[in-house]
């Protein structure tokens, strides 16, 4: 495998004692960068042509250093619409079914990067498909089951020879790099909380998501996790309801801590942290229909007989709910991302307060997306960025408190975001 950063280059995490319901299958959308050129050329596949991939795809294609991008989907319309709008000769499309391992395999082949937008089960197997292979990864949520995979799957990457950078998306992904930026001026770190707000709406529609549905829908109806003094702890779905009040123009929203990645990360990544939490802002009309949805079985991964069709509750409810890049467009508001740090400086107990907003009509200009796709898809390009232009030069399993910081963050305010910080000590 070449060194890429010498060349001219073209979720859900559980802990102990937590396992999931059961795999998610189905057909996901796929984004191949690829090029079979001569040595000096990068060849990049990232698997996932949905709201987030395809912002992660047009960004990437902006980059002088990437060659060619191939848009590749067992669904290709949305990734058509994006081909025909940035009219570029590095895109080019392709269809796959990304469940099919011989399909995956001969993708990835003769590739240096892929970058995967799927849900977590898949990732997982992409990064091992990846690493059979001898190729980087990137993806935006944790490609794994349980964080005590963590250790192995870091010793298989290394002994690849690949550098696999998991969970960069908005959250994960910025929000772990905003906590290690907050950390670095402490210092101690004792607690990190994560803030996600969003007072967006869409004309027509009252029960949707901006993101995965199928991943929303898992997170709001599994224990929440919340690490507690040290210890990990769990509590009931849509629970420990309060109001937060967002950076202007967002504003005050009901917030309920639910299942992430970054109650696991954190902790385990940035020393001193004994407390950690995750919070999302969600509708109250939204969480009580996702806890009707609960009690009636529906949030289900097993199959149930129905008339002799094998189904998935899950399935049937994400199959009733908009597409999100069927929204893009029709989302007026803002979106925005909040992490305290608390620790000591100095002495004092401080606290680093860092945080971003965005409207969903500027995310629709820029990329034809709304802002949390945008947060999740330019997350995830800055990780690759850094990738490709050598900042991330460590063998094996990588997560963003482990990236640059202040590189990182400096390439978010190069690509427009407005990155803010305030410092409070008592």
């Amino acid at each position: 495998m070449r060194d890429i950063s010498q060349t001219r280059l073209s979720s859900w995490a559980y802990w102990p004692g937590y396992k999931r319901e059961g795999p998610i299958q189905g057909k996901y959308l796929s984004i191949l960068w690829s090029f079979q050129g001569p040595r000096g050329t990068l060849k990049v596949v990232q698997l996932g042509c949905g709201i987030t991939g395809l912002v992660c795809a047009e960004l990437l294609e902006q980059n002088p250093k990437v060659d060619e991008i191939v848009l590749s989907d067992s669904r290709l319309d949305a990734a058509k619409s994006m081909a025909a709008r940035v009219k570029s000769d590095k895109i080019s499309l392709r269809r796959i079914e990304a469940t099919d391992p011989k399909e995956l395999r001969k993708l990835l082949k003769g590739c240096d990067i892929v970058v995967s937008s799927l849900p977590w089960l898949l990732n997982r197997k992409v990064l091992d498909t990846a690493a059979s292979m001898g190729v980087n990864y990137v993806d935006f949520c944790l490609a794994m089951e349980s964080i005590e995979e963590f250790s192995e799957t870091a010793r298989m990457c290394k002994a690849a020879g690949i550098t696999a950078l998991t969970a960069t998306g908005e959250d994960p992904g910025m929000s772990d790099v905003f906590a290690r930026h907050g950390a670095n001026l402490l210092d101690v770190a004792e607690e990190t909380r994560v803030m996600d707000g969003d007072n967006g709406s869409a004309e027509g529609y009252s029960f949707f998501s901006l993101w995965s549905p199928v991943d929303l829908m898992e997170e709001v109806t599994v224990p929440a996790a919340v690490f507690r003094n040290g210890k990990m702890t769990y509590v009931p779905p849509l629970h420990e309801r309060e109001i937060y009040e967002f950076p202007p123009p967002i504003g005050p929203l009901p917030v309920y801590k639910t299942l992430h990645e970054e109650t696991f990360l954190m902790p385990k990544f940035i020393k001193g942290v004994k407390n950690a939490s995750f919070r999302i802002a969600i509708d109250d009309e939204f969480a009580n229909a996702a806890k009707m949805l609960r009690k009636l079985g529906l949030h289900g991964l097993k199959p149930i007989d129905v008339k002799g069709a094998k189904v998935k509750p899950l399935d049937v409810v994400v199959a009733l709910m908009p597409r999100p890049v069927d929204l893009a467009g029709k989302v007026k508001g803002h979106a925005g991302i909040v992490v305290e740090v608390i620790g000591k400086k100095s002495g004092k107990k401080t606290m680093v307060k860092t945080w971003t907003t965005m409207s969903h009509e500027e995310a629709w200009r820029l990329c034809r997306s709304n802002a949390t796709g945008y947060f999740v898809g330019l997350g995830g390009a800055v990780a690759t960025e850094m990738l490709i232009a050598g900042e991330v030069n460590k063998k094996g399993l990588l997560v963003p408190e482990q990236l640059d910081a202040e590189r990182y963050i400096a390439r978010l305010k190069k690509r427009g975001l407005k990155v803010h910080q305030k410092i409070m000590t008592q």
